[in-house]
């Protein structure tokens, strides 16, 4: 998780880890994350976002957020009811360095912890999903 991100206010918070349709290719895919507040106050999001994919029974996985080198992370102003999101790219089934060959690379992430404002909740992903190069994922700032 990267140093000097973060989120101030952020109460009642929900989201989704969702494959975009049409986004897999070239042995990547692109899944968006989303953050909902229902709560009554705005919330300042800082950064990229800090999660950590978890497995079954919520077992911690290998997890790496990169930062999508395309654009400049600035504060994102969050309003109560309303969405933030982010995306990720990574690649479901090609091995990194050290990762088993042949075979799956890591275990199936189901869920993912996020952290906002000292704060956590916990996201499904849809569809379950393998992230290879021991979690790598090159995220989009919150928008």
């Amino acid at each position: 998780v990267p140093a000097g991100s973060q989120a101030s206010g952020c109460t009642d918070l929900g989201g989704t880890f969702s494959v975009v349709p049409g986004s897999a290719g070239a042995g990547n895919i692109v899944y968006r994350l989303r953050l909902h507040t229902g709560g009554t106050t705005a919330c300042l999001l800082r950064g990229l976002p800090q999660l950590r994919l978890l497995g079954t029974g919520g077992r911690p996985l290998p997890t790496k957020v990169v930062a999508d080198k395309r654009f400049h992370a600035t504060p994102f102003l969050l309003r109560p009811g309303r969405t933030a999101a982010a995306t990720a790219r990574f690649t479901p089934d090609v091995p990194g360095p050290g990762e088993q060959r042949p075979g799956p690379c890591e275990p199936i992430a189901h869920t993912a912890r996020v952290l906002a404002a000292g704060a956590s909740v916990v996201v499904p992903l849809r569809p379950p999903t393998r992230v290879c190069v021991h979690g790598s994922m090159t995220f989009t700032p919150y928008r």
